[in-house]
């Protein structure tokens, strides 16, 4: 048992490093607790009742060892729930959520007793988060006919303004996926910084210059 433990605690910080690299909801403890947790949920639910202290050990007759181990299935839901971020209309911390359902049946695997099939859950679960991430995005950006960027527009704090730039946006057929309004002590300014979806066919340069035009806009920088 304490071999279980051990070993869900291993394999749950190998796919944890690779979460926690990150600024992510959930990291290299999380992962190592999920997993650990899954797999002594699991144990006591084999072995944690009668018959658990006789040696040699017996295992009870109809008993079925799922009842405990299978609520972690619909339990792991609440924590993968916790890592989803809304940023505007984005949606952040699927991957994660996934991770850590994923980490979780590892867990229960381990607990069970399953070493080489957790090995390779875990394998396979680290080479998909590494290893398909560049090809993901790689074959997203091959095949996607609109492109994305990131601005900073700098504007005097007045009312009004903020709705001046966006409706622009939207009459030049550009899409803002998020934006966040900072206010700035400086000169009395707000900084806007905007996730803009729009076609490649757009000239982003002609675009940031009419944004120069509006009134009170005092710099905008393309950060990426």
């Amino acid at each position: 048992m304490l071999l279980r433990l051990f070993l869900s605690s291993l394999l749950g910080g190998v796919v944890g490093m690779e979460r926690g690299s990150g600024d992510r909801p959930a990291g290299f403890r999380t992962h190592i607790l999920v997993c650990a947790g899954s797999a002594l949920i699991m144990m006591v639910s084999m072995y944690g009742f009668e018959g658990f202290d006789k040696v040699p050990f017996e295992y009870p007759k109809n008993r079925d060892s799922a009842r405990i181990a299978a609520q972690v299935v619909s339990g792991i839901g609440f924590l993968g729930a916790g890592t989803i971020l809304h940023e505007g209309i984005t949606v952040r911390g699927l991957t994660t959520a996934a991770s850590l359902w994923m980490i979780s049946a590892i867990g229960l695997a381990t607990g069970a007793g399953m070493y080489s099939i957790s090995v390779v859950a875990t394998i396979i679960t680290f080479i998909t988060l590494t290893a398909f991430h560049s090809v993901e995005k790689r074959f997203a950006v091959a095949n996607s006919k609109s492109d994305r960027k990131y601005i900073r527009v700098v504007c005097a704090n007045i009312p009004g303004r903020v709705a001046d730039v966006a409706a622009f946006l939207a009459e030049s057929g550009i899409k803002v996926k998020t934006i966040n309004v900072q206010n700035s002590s400086l000169n009395d300014t707000v900084v806007l910084e905007l996730y803009l979806k729009f076609s490649k066919e757009l000239d982003l340069g002609v675009i940031m210059d009419g944004l120069q035009q509006i009134e009170g806009v005092k710099s905008i920088e393309n950060v990426g």
